[in-house]
């Protein structure tokens, strides 16, 4: 596609129209342990079906998706002490991309037209990424789903899904997970605790919330991302998001003027 064309075609998905959508292109980071089901490792085919019908669920409003995968359900290198950490990283990063594959099989079963492409050129199974031809496929209507990080040693699949989602001009990191946002203290050992609709990026900071790891949070806030944690599991989390409904809690550069009524927050 010609460099006009792109610069085009990446403005269009930020015009809101009449969709009742807030967000048209979006990097949805999922953890690898979304498809392990209930035994917590390897990739159950249930697993993978539901999270790729949460998927489908948002490329039938016609959203733009980008899908960063992690690898927890199968490998997890920061454990592996015996081995040195570029190996176990690289070990991490070839289990991503078993996870995209397995994603990448569930949605083709929806009738969605997905391509892989991973930061480690493996081209027997997957494309090379290259940031022009994934923005290409995402404005044709296809799922792009990023496996193997950022290709590099020593940083996390939300490093990646950070620096994807600035890569690919989306319009919002939504970060998937088992709980329905962030919460002032763990919502499963302390009945009060409170949960957050927004919050600022100091906020979190301050309050030494790790929304994702340090690297990828300072780098939405450094580009002014906005992040919104749902969770995976409720009936429309991910496609309410997309609308603009209050759900989850959304992190951006405004400061919510409400936390200061509670002293710290905590990780669930």
């Amino acid at each position: 596609m010609a460099e006009g064309a792109a610069a085009e075609g990446s403005a269009n998905h930020r015009s809101f129209g009449q969709d009742g959508l807030r967000y048209h292109r979006v990097l949805l980071k999922l953890s690898g342990e979304a498809l392990a089901g209930p035994s917590g490792f390897g990739i159950d085919p249930d697993a993978v079906a539901f999270v790729a019908g949460k998927v489908n669920e948002l490329a039938a409003l016609d959203v733009q998706v980008a899908v960063v995968l992690g690898a927890g359900n199968i490998w997890r290198g920061a454990h592996a002490h015996s081995i040195d950490r570029s190996t176990a990283d690289q070990m991490g990063m070839l289990a991503t991309v078993m996870n995209c594959l397995a994603l990448q099989n569930a949605l083709e079963h929806l009738g969605q037209t997905v391509r892989v492409q991973t930061a480690i050129e493996m081209a027997a199974v997957a494309e090379a990424y290259i940031r022009r031809r994934a923005i290409h496929q995402m404005e044709k209507g296809y799922i792009v789903v990023l496996g193997a990080g950022t290709g590099n040693p020593y940083f996390t699949t939300d490093t990646a899904a950070a620096l994807r989602a600035m890569e690919l001009e989306c319009d919002v990191l939504i970060k998937a997970t088992k709980v329905d946002g962030i919460y002032s203290a763990d919502p499963a050992k302390d009945p009060t605790a409170v949960r957050y609709d927004h919050l600022s990026y100091r906020q979190a900071l301050d309050a030494d919330l790790r929304v994702m790891d340090l690297t990828a949070f300072t780098l939405c806030q450094e580009n002014d991302m906005p992040i919104i944690v749902v969770d995976l599991w409720s009936a429309a989390g991910i496609t309410d998001a997309v609308r603009g409904a209050a759900v989850g809690t959304r992190v951006d550069a405004v400061d919510n003027p409400l936390l200061g009524a509670v002293p710290a927050l905590a990780v669930p």
